[in-house]
This record gives structure tokens, C-alpha cells and sequence, in this order.
């Protein structure tokens, strides 16, 4: 019992030790649930940073999959970046984080749309919940930055 104590206190502190988390809000003392901010810097678009907010259990074995993100240019976004991401219409994901010992896991995606010259980043969960998937949505546009191409207009 005492080795199982120790090892669920070891577990404990590394779960609070996320190197990227920025803000750590109690839901109350009668609750192990917190809300945690967490920044990221997108891998190949160096100068987008994201800051994600998501409820974390302590004590769960599944953290809920509410997420929230805002997306902003804090560097500069140059053509090599925009032109080293894949533009597919599934874009590609750039951060994912386990939620749950049972598969559940949040991921963000970088979607890039030509047309509007706009980088989206979409916070999802990869497991429904209460008939629902939740996510959430950013938007950089890369107006005013070296990215930013001038495309002709579709004619109609």
C-alpha cells in the first residue's frame, strides 16, 4: 500500500509539471478539476503562438473534452513556412495531448486556406461526448506578413 501511495504521489506531480502550461485556475475546493492554460508555438510557422484552455481531473481517468484556442501572430510568418506546411484539405496536426487512458486525446490541426491566405488551427477530441465532438477554432490570416500572396480573384 505504501509503494502504491508513493507511486500515485510521483504520478501526481508529473502531471503538473507541463512545460508549456502558462495558467493553472481551480474549479472550487470541492473539485479536482481545473482549468489549465497551456501556450504553444506552432513547429513550422514559427511565429504563430496558440494558447489553449482545457479541463483537467487530477483524479479522473478521463479529463472532460471541452477546449477552447486563440491563435495570433506574435513573429513573423515568412513564404519558406507557408510553403514547408502541407496543404491538403485535412491539413496536419501540430500538437496532440492525451486526455484519457481510453483513447480519448485532444489534438490541434493547421488547416491553410489559399484563398483567404489564412492559417486555421482547430482544438478537437477524438471521442464523442454526449452525442458531440467537441472543438474549437482560430484563425491567423497572414494579411501584412512576407507570407502573404496576392492571389487573383476566382472569376464568377
Amino acid at each position: 500500500m505504501k509503494k502504491y501511495s508513493a507511486s500515485l504521489m510521483v504520478v501526481l506531480m508529473l502531471t503538473g509539471c507541463d512545460k508549456n502550461e502558462v495558467g493553472d485556475i481551480s474549479l472550487g475546493v470541492f473539485t479536482t478539476k481545473d482549468i489549465k492554460l497551456n501556450t504553444l508555438v506552432d513547429p513550422i510557422v514559427t511565429g504563430v503562438t496558440c494558447h489553449v484552455a482545457s479541463i483537467e481531473a487530477d483524479l479522473s481517468l478521463s479529463d472532460p473534452s471541452d477546449s477552447s484556442i486563440a491563435c495570433r501572430q506574435t513573429g513573423e510568418i515568412t513564404l519558406a513556412m507557408i510553403n514547408a506546411i502541407d496543404k491538403s484539405k485535412s491539413g496536419e496536426v501540430v500538437f496532440k495531448k492525451s486526455k484519457s487512458i481510453f483513447f480519448k486525446t485532444m489534438k490541434i490541426r493547421r488547416i491553410f486556406d489559399e484563398e483567404s491566405q489564412t492559417l486555421m488551427y482547430v482544438s478537437y477530441s477524438t471521442k464523442e461526448t454526449s452525442g458531440s465532438f467537441k472543438h474549437s477554432l482560430s484563425t491567423v490570416p497572414l494579411w501584412g506578413t512576407p507570407a502573404y500572396k496576392n492571389l487573383p480573384k476566382p472569376s464568377v
